[in-house]
């Protein structure tokens, strides 16, 4: 496989054993001793200390991240990291790891809380842009595309909402698209994190805001999706199809500046109260957010199918392939399947529902009722007519 050096929306070194060269993109940044954070499973992989052994100097390392990271897990990584009187952050592993290191980074030099940081208005603007750590991204799962994002999701464990800390400087310096570093995750975490793809360029394509280059890397991004995904499930040592996944998980980043919907408004109150992976609680919400916004995407999911040379295009032709690949991937079709009645709090949920940032990308504008109502399809399992 040949070697690739991306520049947008930052620097990506991409390829085969291109985790050989972090020891160089420390120097590039100079760093001269990084604290790599990854999270509890991981720390302990070949991976992690082949990454370790091609670091040519002193590498500190922090692994306490939730499959939901915390600002707890914030916290201690950046008391971790003046501690150790490091200069730099190397965010390696899926989300979750690449989420706590981007904001450990960005939050060395800060005074303010995190939550100040929330992706709403101008908060922004209230960091301290000269304090920020440099961070270099290693994703070893091809989902969330943390690598190439400009916030980090983190839980909030007083509220249990899931907050977006945003800043510019959350964007890695440089990105490492190994897909190596991914031939050994299991066929149930690179179906989730598949879908977590999918969900990301679809949701920024299917949304209203004005950003054609955007449009572009999503339609591409899906393509990849439908040509690879299947493929990285059941023949994980494919390096082409990983290749592709890492690739498409990037682009849904990149393009989804554009904004986001439903899906995601509806997922990120379940994972931080129930803690379901949010891979997977994308897939299951995806058919009933795309049933309810039909009347106002209908014409853009033609334009999908258009470009992914599917022979039904039509809008139920590619639900229908949704409903099909979440099959092939062992996806449950209902909410009910992954959380018990009991723990459902649908008010609350609702109310945390409408109020996240993602809620604003969605095509339909959203009411309180709305988001009731779609708990309840996803839980009874019933589709929009």
């Amino acid at each position: 496989m040949s070697k690739f050096n991306w520049n947008y929306p930052t620097t990506m070194w991409v390829g085969e054993n291109r985790i050989k060269d972090i020891s160089l993109a420390c120097k590039t940044l100079t760093i001269k001793k990084p604290l790599l954070v990854t999270d509890s499973d991981l720390v302990n992989s070949e991976i992690v200390k082949k990454t370790i052994e091609n670091l040519d100097m002193t590498t500190e390392v922090y692994s306490n991240v939730k499959g939901n990271p915390t600002g707890t897990n914030v916290e201690e990584g950046v008391n971790f990291f003046k501690k150790k009187n490091c200069d730099g952050v190397i965010a390696f592993g899926g989300g979750s790891a690449l989420d706590v290191g981007k904001a450990v980074a960005f939050m060395t030099g800060q005074t303010l809380p995190i939550w100040n940081f929330e992706d709403v208005g101008d908060n922004w603007k209230k960091a301290n842009p000269d304090k920020i750590a440099p961070i270099i991204a290693v994703p070893t799962t091809a989902g969330t595309g943390s690598e190439t994002g400009r916030a980090s999701v983190i839980l909030n464990e007083k509220t249990g909402v899931k907050n977006i800390i945003f800043h510019p400087k959350f964007l890695p310096s440089i990105v490492i698209l190994d897909p190596l570093l991914t031939v050994e995750l299991p066929p149930k975490i690179t179906a989730a994190t598949g879908m977590d793809a999918l969900a990301h360029n679809l949701e920024a394509y299917c949304s209203p805001s004005y950003h054609p280059m955007a449009d572009g890397i999503a339609l591409e991004g899906m393509r990849l999706i439908k040509n690879w995904l299947l493929e990285a499930v059941k023949n994980g040592s494919n390096v082409e199809a990983r290749m592709n996944m890492l690739t498409a998980a990037s682009m849904g980043s990149t393009a989804f500046q554009k904004g986001l919907g439903a899906i995601h408004s509806l997922s990120h109150p379940i994972n931080g109260l129930n803690n379901v992976h949010h891979g997977l609680s994308n897939a299951i919400f995806m058919p009933y957010v795309l049933t309810f916004n039909k009347d106002v995407i209908e014409n853009k999911i033609i334009k999908v199918c258009e470009y992914l040379e599917m022979e039904d295009k039509s809008f139920d032709g590619f639900l229908n392939w949704i409903l099909d690949l979440r099959k092939k991937l062992n996806i449950p079709h209902k909410l009910s399947e992954v959380i018990k009645e009991e723990n459902f709090e649908l008010d609350r949920l609702s109310k945390m529902a409408l109020n996240d940032p993602s809620t604003g990308g969605n095509p339909k504008k959203l009411t309180e009722n709305d988001m009731k109502i779609l708990y309840q399809h996803s839980m009874s399992g019933e589709l929009f007519k």
